[in-house]
């Protein structure tokens, strides 16, 4: 029964992350970006509904009795966006870059890179199975 549930919160939490890297995908982080900053300006609610796992990530929390893993998972997802929100901010409305910030946006992405998350996040979700919940 545990094993079945695992797989179905696994399975659901890659979808949702696959969603989330599909309305992101672009050639570079500037791209990326300026998908984001789309949905950002219609409102910042919007944003974060577009952001499904943010809200997967605090039902585990709350389902585990805040188990460190599931802690570990949405530390990580709300850093990861607060950090997107916060590049936005200083990309497309204070537009104050540094030289260097720049020539980093316009670097072209590595095909995987829009992926990390499925590598970080689905181990977290094991782990907090595994670790008794």
């Amino acid at each position: 029964m545990l094993e079945d549930t695992l797989l179905n919160y696994l399975l659901l939490y890659g979808v949702l992350e696959l969603f989330e890297v599909q309305w992101q995908k672009a050639q570079t982080l500037l791209g990326v970006l300026a998908r984001m900053y789309e949905q950002y300006k219609k409102s910042a609610f919007v944003f974060l509904l577009l952001h499904p796992t943010l809200y997967f990530a605090i039902m585990f929390v709350l389902m585990s009795d805040y188990n460190g893993y599931a802690i570990a998972l949405l530390s990580l997802k709300s850093l990861d966006i607060v950090t997107k929100m916060l590049l936005l901010k200083k990309v497309f409305i204070e537009r104050s870059l540094s030289q260097e910030l720049q020539l980093s946006l316009l670097q072209p992405l590595p095909s995987y890179m829009l992926y990390v998350g499925l590598f970080v996040y689905l181990p977290l979700i094991y782990m907090v199975f595994s670790s008794g919940m």
